[in-house]
């Protein structure tokens, strides 16, 4: 045990499961966990919608509100979830002292300006002229404000008062991973002492999911768990909106404002292997250099659903012989956000000390017959990067 231990001791998060710790904790532990889908707002393709949420809560100004679009808005109230749930949110010396890493995307299209110029290009052959004209009259300035990636983090610094240094990533999976990683090894290096990591991914829009039908990525006609769906049905990635944050901190800073942790995060490894026939043994010995001398007692797997990468993954995890759930089958695919959600449910589960329901019990996920104390958390690209993450009891 050392003073600077990385420890998690607040958690943020929102999904189709509900708001907030207990309420995910609650869907996962059911007999039989349900995932909340919505299979005719984007028909055939499926996603896993975000719940009703009063966004005063954690974002009282209704001009802030107003000037974020909902990938920015679902981030900074999963931000504030991680605060309060640490105890620091208000604390002026805390959070202005306080360090940030996100992992964003940009922002939302605007449909009816993209139309518009669709239209028009029908009818003109002078397109270099037609977008010239569209952009300066049809799209606002504040509009390419609203996409920068980096906007998620201004805004948690204006809304909570988080004023410490600040760091985006980008790159779907990868962005999350990075931005855990990099958190951890801040608190771990002593450069942090206190740290807020997190990421946010809003897909019920269309343009988030053309991104992945142009690679013929998306599952078509239905819900089916992450470990069984079949290519007759497109490219098995189900999507869901949804977001997690963390707050991060030394042992030795948590222990002297008397807080507990939920967990502790051993050690966390990245990749970029190719995407070909050796790419499961790569993954295997990914998991072993997360693992070093430990033995999972349970696996929270971000697998995607895009068939190769998920063959890969199930094939290097089922030599581990630990608990598997596949949080995708219930929460979608959350690309930023898939890494910080999985390391948020396992710290979840070892902080409670029991396991999920099995989400897929007739695809391999079984029952748990001890309380956890090492958990792997995963998130293997749907393209590219993978990333794992070892929890232990704190």
């Amino acid at each position: 045990m050392s003073g600077n231990d990385v420890v998690i001791t607040g958690i943020g998060i929102v999904s189709s499961l509900g708001l907030g710790v207990d309420d995910h904790w609650n869907a996962v532990s059911e007999a039989k966990p349900l995932a909340k889908t919505d299979s005719q707002t984007f028909s055939p393709y499926t996603v896993h919608p975000l719940p009703e949420i009063d966004w005063s809560q954690q974002i009282p100004k209704r001009g802030d509100q107003r000037q974020m679009e909902t990938w920015q808005r679902l981030g900074t109230y999963a931000a504030g979830l991680a605060l309060d749930d640490s105890g620091m949110k208000g604390d002026e010396a805390l959070v202005s002292s306080m360090d940030m890493v996100v992992a964003a995307g940009g922002g939302e299209r605007d449909l009816e300006v993209d139309q518009a110029i669709l239209d028009a290009s029908l009818e003109r052959n002078d397109r270099e002229v037609l977008l010239n004209e569209k952009l300066t009259t049809e799209l606002r300035p504040t509009l390419f404000l609203a996409q920068l990636s980096n906007l998620l983090a201004g805004n948690i610094s204006i809304v909570h008062k988080v004023t410490g240094s600040s760091r985006t990533f980008m790159g779907e999976e990868g962005a999350g991973v990075s931005a855990v990683e990099t958190a951890a090894a801040r608190i771990a290096s002593g450069q942090s002492s206190h740290l807020l990591v997190g990421a946010a991914f809003q897909t019920e829009h269309p343009d988030m999911l053309l991104a992945y039908e142009l690679g013929n990525y998306l599952q078509h006609d239905g819900w089916s768990p992450v470990w069984a769906r079949d290519e007759a049905h497109g490219g098995g990635i189900v999507t869901g909106s949804g977001a997690a944050f963390l707050v991060l901190e030394s042992r030795e800073h948590a222990e002297r404002r008397g807080r507990q942790a939920y967990a502790r995060i051993s050690r966390v490894v990245s990749g970029r292997n190719r995407r070909d026939s050796s790419f499961a043994e790569k993954l295997s010995g990914l998991a072993e250099k997360a693992l070093g001398d430990s033995a999972p007692d349970l696996i929270l797997s971000g697998a995607s659903g895009a068939h190769a990468a998920t063959r890969a993954e199930r094939d290097a995890l089922d030599k581990l012989d630990a608990p598997l759930r596949g949080m995708s089958s219930l929460s979608g695919h959350l690309k930023e956000a898939q890494f910080p959600f999985a390391v948020a449910l396992g710290a979840m589960s070892l902080h409670r000390k029991a396991t999920p329901s099995p989400f897929a019990p007739d695809h391999g996920e079984a029952a748990a017959s001890a309380e956890p104390s090492h958990v792997l958390a995963t998130a293997i690209g749907y393209h590219r990067f993978e990333g794992m993450a070892l929890l232990e009891q704190a």
